[in-house]
């Protein structure tokens, strides 16, 4: 039913983590297959993903993860971070929107992202989840460590992913529109990668409100870069 596809570079630790949680889903038949989109890793991402059973497409950007959804098994696709740890029991979470979605004949017009969850206590992750919230339900903007689930002929109709770079999350998930988006109860698990990222952060979000005042793509993807 499900394509997962998981972009990495230099992610072995992360990948193996994601991997072991999507597990239970392609052993009950919810995850067909997994590909792994590779930009040059230079540590054991590979082995990993082929200890696993992954089938592997190598090169980065959106040619990649275009390729790689054309050789998807499965009917609908699930992009995400190999940092994202999806939390036991999503698969029926996944299920449950896909059949609401073909019931209402919407399967070619609707996609839904997870909520982001931060494994450390205390106030500033809670207000760190609520924020990645506030961002996928107002402004349809989450980040690609939530995932992104959507038809393969849904992404098709959108013309994929843009080479954007850091912003090619950002992009689709804008092109999707509010409306036709939306936000599971169920968690994606992502661990701190130190302060780099938190600068990272930072620079996507300043990079996320341009994209909502309507700046062109490309522009805010090279201020992104």
């Amino acid at each position: 039913m499900i394509t997962v596809i998981i972009a990495t570079r230099d992610d072995a630790e992360d990948l193996a983590r994601a991997l072991a949680a999507l597990a239970p889903a392609a052993m009950d038949g919810a995850v067909r297959d997994v590909i792994v989109v590779d930009a040059g890793s230079g540590d054991g991402t590979l082995a990993v993903a082929d200890a696993a059973g992954c089938g592997v497409v190598e090169g980065g950007g959106a040619a990649a993860l275009m390729e790689a959804a054309g050789r998807a098994r499965g009917d609908w696709l699930l992009f995400v971070s190999p940092a994202t740890v999806l939390e036991a029991g999503w698969q029926a979470e996944a299920m449950g929107f896909i059949e609401r979605a073909a019931m209402a004949g919407a399967a070619r017009a609707s996609a839904a992202t997870f909520r982001l969850r931060r494994p450390e206590t205390g106030v500033g992750a809670r207000l760190v989840e609520a924020a990645a919230a506030c961002r996928t339900l107002l402004l349809s903007a989450p980040s690609g460590e939530q995932g992104l689930l959507l038809s393969r002929d849904f992404y098709r109709a959108l013309g994929g992913h843009r080479d954007l770079a850091a912003m090619a999350d950002v992009d689709i998930a804008r092109r999707i529109g509010r409306r036709r988006l939306s936000l599971l109860r169920a968690r994606g698990m992502v661990r701190r990668r130190g302060p780099r990222s938190a600068r990272r952060a930072l620079r996507n979000a300043a990079c996320v409100m341009l994209l909502v005042l309507r700046l062109p793509p490309r522009l805010v993807a090279r201020l992104a870069a």
